[in-house]
């Protein structure tokens, strides 16, 4: 069926991202939205929007009635749910479908099977996928799992079976320690998801969390579009991402991508999705989980690849047989992404708030900011505080590592405390730079990625030049003109 009319159940950058790629495919769109997002630019740049009143999330986006009772008045042919929200809710995708509509997204079984993390493991065994050694059996009695976690060997991760997000999950490093963290990790999980049922793995040290990117049509087409590289991590979130994965062997790479593809082929999966691995440093990779949905990342594979991975979404719901080979997919060149959010880092990673009166523009080729936000727009609580994606492709990872560099200079997010500072001192690191990446790369690096403190002379001449360049320069720097610098001096560092 030819998609003429598409709902993006979801907001901000995404809504956006899916109006560019349906804009250039000739299909019409509609976008929802809450009463505190009515100036955000998914709003102006569909063909129609509709207002989702105001209220909690469960109220607004997450109000899979008031969704689908749109779709029906404004008669769109398909929803597509973005990431987060609904987007891996099997119950919404078979309310979607019930209604005789199409769900952009894979079917409402491979949702619910790759969403559990002990039914995933289960699943594709079969596959002689690597698995990390562990226990994700039903048996949840403490005494049970604490011998389970003495079989495998110690340090082992408690992790929350329906979990995501780093909740319901802890280091464990002897067995003296084991009870306490299982209980901790029940409550958490029970809080989070209603659901208190954990499985125990075997602790990988120097981790490096490795994902690839595979689509596949209705016709039993399956491929892989590379790898990615998301070690940068903070509290399980990811905060700096990358292909091709520095340090990777053409053996391991060629491995990992095929392991993927066995696994969607397998589960007979359909559109978008992303198998992610953990890796330790030998190299050898143990399957994670599936991410049944877009990921956030998805731009820095469209940059190497070539690949519009929304528009290939909508080929494959349309039913169409994707005209590819796997030899026709390659990878060129290098991309990295760095997540600019409305946050602290130096204080906590605590999210900040605030009116954006000023988004700076990347000036440098092959450049891309995807954002949500436009000049005005006020950042709340109410959202995860992700202001933008910036993405920058380079022939080379080192010339990438320099054009974002650049890039994070260009970008300001005036007006607003964000991360963009912390990013830098990220890729300033040598052992980035070094490609010396893993998931504990923050909290092991915490000291060296402090700000170096101004001495009283430094800070004097910052202040001479700031004075000395007037107005303008404050009109630059925060967005607003004044004749009094001071007012403006907590925005030196963004």
């Amino acid at each position: 069926m030819k998609i003429k009319k598409i709902l993006i159940a979801n907001r901000g950058e995404i809504a956006v991202r899916v109006i560019k790629s349906a804009r250039a495919m000739g299909i019409k769109t509609v976008v929802l939205y809450a009463d505190d997002d009515t100036k955000l630019p998914h709003v102006w740049m569909a063909d129609e929007a509709h207002c989702l009143g105001t209220g909690t999330l469960k109220e607004t986006y997450l109000n899979q009635a008031k969704i689908l009772e749109v779709a029906k008045k404004t008669k769109a042919d398909a929803i597509h749910p973005g990431y987060g929200f609904l987007s891996e809710n099997a119950g919404f995708c078979e309310a979607v479908e019930k209604a005789g509509l199409i769900f952009i997204g894979p079917t409402a079984e491979a949702i619910r099977l790759m969403g559990d993390k002990i039914g995933s493991k289960i699943a594709v065994e079969k596959y002689n996928v690597p698995m990390i050694p562990g226990y994700h059996g039903s048996n949840q009695d403490g005494a049970f799992l604490s011998g389970e976690a003495k079989r495998i060997g110690f340090p082992v991760l408690i992790k929350a079976s329906a979990g995501g997000g780093g909740k319901g999950m802890r280091i464990v490093h002897a067995e003296n320690e084991f009870l306490e963290a299982l209980a901790s990790a029940k409550s958490e999980a029970a809080k989070a998801f209603s659901n208190d049922a954990v499985l125990i793995e075997k602790y990988v040290t120097e981790p490096r969390h490795i994902e690839v990117q595979v689509m596949s049509d209705t016709h039993g087409q399956h491929f892989h579009l590379f790898e990615r590289e998301c070690s940068i991590q903070r509290r399980y979130q990811k905060v700096i991402e990358e292909t091709p994965a520095p340090r990777l062997s053409a053996e391991t790479q060629q491995a990992i991508c095929q392991t993927a593809v066995e696994i969607a082929k397998g589960i007979n999966y359909r559109g978008a999705g992303t198998v992610e691995f953990i890796m330790g440093a030998d190299q050898r990779f143990y399957f994670l989980e599936m991410n049944t949905r877009l990921q956030v990342e998805h731009p820095i594979t469209e940059m190497v690849t070539g690949f519009d991975l929304v528009g290939l979404q909508i080929q494959v719901a349309s039913g169409e047989k994707l005209n590819l080979k796997q030899a026709d997919i390659r990878q060129n060149g290098h991309a990295i992404e760095c997540r600019i959010c409305a946050e602290d880092p130096d204080n906590g990673f605590l999210p900040t708030v605030g009116t954006i009166k000023k988004i700076g523009m990347a000036t440098l080729k092959d450049v891309r900011l995807d954002c949500g936000y436009v000049d005005g727009s006020v950042v709340g609580v109410n959202y995860d505080p992700m202001l933008a994606k910036l993405i920058a492709w380079a022939p080379t990872r080192e010339e990438a590592i320099n054009k974002m560099l650049v890039s994070l200079d260009e970008v300001v997010f005036a007006g607003l405390k964000s991360n963009r500072d912390y990013l830098r001192r990220l890729l300033r690191h040598s052992d980035f730079k070094a490609g010396k990446t893993h998931t504990h790369f923050i909290p092991d690096h915490g000291e060296s990625l402090r700000p170096l403190p101004a001495d009283s002379k430094e800070f004097a001449v910052h202040v001479a030049a700031y004075l000395l360049a007037g107005t303008k320069a404050a009109a630059i720097s925060e967005g607003v003109a004044t004749t009094n610098p001071w007012t403006s001096l907590s925005g030196l560092r963004n």
